[in-house]
């Protein structure tokens, strides 16, 4: 995908979650059956949230009495105003950062992790070359062995979602442009005042293939994936992965 068009997606979200940012939230109270299910079983530590949203798994961090901190990353500031007056805790921090952007990860390098959260993002990012290039971002934010637990979109396995796909001549771009699984669809949750108002967002539909070469060129093993959420519990694909070791020629570089 050439930068241009990969840009004009990059745009095409932060619209959306800039217009909507509060209908979205209001679809978002509780986290999904997937993410409560892992958040059980986390080990102990502090953790990273790329994508934490208007703060409902912050939220639900502080309810499981977890000891470690929470660090919450998102690029809307209007969702993020919502994270912090629903969850001010002392226990939990947030911060404006921009994934398309490669400068996200500036004053994290120094922290600890004991794993970075990443809960239907990745689908969000256009590219293979960009996603992988923040994987490997990820990756150096992690010991050998750091978990690494995301979730995509499996939007084709619903009726309903796949009415909500729209041709991208809508927005002035051809298939050619595109690779395979990218996928535009509308959005029709909205507040009062917004009536009549119809969202639009770029996502994009992995397969399994996809996401174990993209593991591997990013340095982690793919240790556990499973399906939940949403009618038939199959909307939402998980997987944990673990940051692996450290090769001799980067030890010694």
């Amino acid at each position: 995908m050439d930068e241009t068009t990969a840009q004009q997606l990059i745009d095409l979200n932060r619209q959306f979650y800039q217009t909507f940012a509060s209908a979205f939230a209001a679809t978002r109270r509780r986290i999904q059956p997937g993410v409560r299910k892992l958040l059980a079983r986390l080990p102990e530590g502090n953790w990273l949230d790329l994508g934490c949203g208007s703060g409902a798994l912050a939220e639900a961090w502080l309810q499981s009495g977890r000891s470690g901190g929470y660090y919450g990353l998102d690029f809307s500031s209007g969702l993020l105003d919502e994270a912090r007056q629903n969850v001010p805790a002392a226990q939990v921090q947030f911060q404006q950062a921009d994934l398309s952007n490669s400068a996200w990860p500036e004053g994290l390098t120094e922290r600890c992790f004991a794993g970075v959260l990443c809960f239907a993002v990745l689908h969000h990012l256009p590219g293979a070359e960009r996603r992988t290039a923040l994987l490997q971002q990820v990756a150096n934010l992690l010991p050998p062995g750091g978990w690494f637990v995301h979730s995509v979109w499996q939007f084709d396995l619903s009726p309903r979602l796949q009415q909500r796909i729209l041709p991208w001549e809508t927005i002035g771009i051809t298939p050619e442009q595109l690779e395979p699984g990218d996928t535009l669809l509308d959005w029709r949750h909205t507040l009062p005042e917004q009536a009549g108002q119809i969202g639009l967002r770029y996502v994009h539909r992995f397969e399994l293939e996809e996401l174990s070469a993209l593991a591997e060129s990013s340095g982690f093993a793919i240790q556990e994936t499973f399906e939940s959420d949403g009618d038939g519990g199959r909307l939402g694909l998980y997987q944990v992965w673990h940051r692996q070791p450290l090769n001799r020629a980067a030890k010694d570089a």
